[in-house]
């Protein structure tokens, strides 16, 4: 159906609405003031709604990734790149260079505002202004000047952007953005996600478990413990990426500050760029520089966020296992449906999730990190397009750390299944058993148990201890070999 044949009456399904819908973004005639007031009343849903964006971090998973918008989104680069452009023209101020002296002193205030009160409606300004220049950093410098004209400051204004390149906007910008992101949503989430596996392997540090390696029965241990192994991983990769610096490329043209030195060679453009980028925006100023930043570290936290993402997916295929072994159940929604077709199933779905969006964000930060660091000769332009999609690989990382905690927080331990698993595998005391005789000087105690369990079924206490009973030692290790069980066959770990 097209637009304009919509009336004011008769009521529409939900998929006629979403064909119509599709039907529309396709003709520019229907985005008319008129039309899409018309349109509103029919598809409430039609502008900017989830089900309209093409990738599901913003489209099926709007509610969860949302709140990035303000750290990863156009918006949030443009106004980093204001916020970059206004404290550069500050610091300029600051110098007292000739054409600035008689700057007033007292309207700095009012520039500060700018950044600090940054709108969208500025951001659509910027972006219609760029309609023209087909340039974005370009556009923020336009807008800056037409907001210096309403503030009688037009004299001023050609000391914005002065002497700089749009890289020296940008790759201030871009970590600005990441350093916000780390502070205040990822290391916060990351250490909630962390704080409750070592909540759980407190609850659960005294539970005896049977081990698997290879996928058969081993020595037992403790699901705390097991738990623990993940925490230690996890908190030695945070503590790395706390190390990793947000660096900062400042430097003009080709990184040399040409453009800075032919207009005041009486000053250390050098210290001031050192100083504006380390002390003024608290980023780390790479000193020798092409016209881009080196990415090397961005590269480093890109490769630190992967293997953070690797230990994640291992404990996701972990947790995915013991519950398949019915060593966990799971709480259950009602209302809930785990299959279209099996209405008993309760499926692991959240940790499939959250391994599922590690993936795809460990293949996009192997990307960034391969990508950047590489441009031509002083540089190309594949970077700028690859570092736009920084926000998508830590959307897909922030969705799996929620999925990971939801899942954790349905799991219901089954205690009787797994010491049942322990009682039905008594064979894994074999290895203390010929580990004492070794120390009594026992002749081939290895071969011994090999002979007697080695490939066997059926073999429990009662074939454990009538071994014992037909060994040639003295009573009171017989006693010894005969107290170890799967249960308290478990060792120590560091607590």
């Amino acid at each position: 159906m097209r637009c304009d044949s919509l009336k004011e009456s008769g009521p529409m399904t939900d998929g006629q609405q979403l064909r119509a819908i599709s039907h529309c973004q396709k003709e520019t005639v229907c985005f008319s003031d008129e039309k899409k007031l018309r349109l509103h009343k029919y598809f409430p849903i039609m502008e900017n709604h989830p089900l309209l964006n093409i990738s599901p971090v913003d489209g099926r998973y709007y509610e969860k990734t949302n709140e990035l918008s303000r750290y990863f989104s156009e918006y949030a680069l443009i106004r980093n790149r204001v916020i970059v452009e206004i404290q550069y023209f500050i610091s300029l101020v600051k110098l007292n260079l000739s054409g600035l002296t008689d700057f007033p002193k007292e309207k700095i205030h009012f520039l500060n505002e700018i950044a600090e009160q940054f709108t969208e409606n500025d951001a659509l300004r910027i972006k219609e202004i760029e309609k023209t220049t087909n340039h974005d950093v370009k556009a923020v410098e336009y807008f800056l000047k037409e907001k210096f004209t309403a503030l009688d400051l037009t004299k001023f204004s050609e000391f914005i952007h002065f002497g700089l390149t749009s890289q020296d906007i940008n790759n201030t910008a871009f970590p600005l953005m990441l350093r916000e992101y780390f502070h205040d949503t990822y290391f916060p989430l990351l250490d909630n996600l962390s704080d409750d596996i070592i909540n759980m392997a407190e609850e659960w540090k005294d539970v005896p478990m049977l081990a698997r390696t290879h996928g058969q029965p081993a020595s037992p241990t403790l699901l705390g413990k097991e738990l623990m192994v993940f925490v230690e991983r996890l908190h030695k990769q945070m503590g790395l990426m706390y190390m990793i610096p947000f660096s900062a490329k400042f430097g003009g043209a080709t990184g040399n500050m040409n453009a800075h030195y032919a207009a005041y060679p009486e000053v250390d453009w050098i210290a001031f760029a050192d100083a504006f980028v380390n002390h003024v925006l608290e980023l780390e100023r790479s000193r020798t520089t092409t016209q881009i930043e080196h990415y090397d570290n961005l590269a480093a936290q890109c490769h630190n966020a992967e293997r953070i993402n690797t230990i994640l997916i291992d404990f996701c295929r972990d947790m995915w296992t013991y519950i398949s072994m019915d060593y966990f159940r799971q709480k259950t929604v009602k209302n809930e449906v785990g299959s279209s077709a099996m209405p008993h199933k309760v499926n692991p779905i959240d940790f499939e999730n959250a391994e599922g969006n590690l993936g795809m964000a460990n293949a996009i930060f192997a990307h960034l990190a391969s990508k950047l660091p590489v441009s031509r000769l002083q540089r190309d332009l594949t970077d700028s397009t690859v570092i736009r999609n920084i926000g998508v690989p830590f959307a897909h990382t922030h969705i799996a750390f929620l999925s990971v905690r939801k899942g954790f927080g349905k799991l219901i331990l089954n205690k009787e299944k797994l010491n049942l698993d322990l009682e039905n595998n008594w064979m894994v005391v074999t290895e203390a058993i010929q580990t004492i005789l070794r120390r009594e000087g026992y002749d081939k105690p290895y071969e011994a148990l090999k002979e007697l369990s080695r490939g066997k079924e059926g073999i429990g206490k009662k074939e454990i201890h009538e071994f014992i009973d037909s060994l040639n030692i003295n009573d009171k290790v017989k006693k010894e070999l005969k107290r170890i069980t799967p249960q308290n066959y478990i060792g120590k770990y560091p607590r």
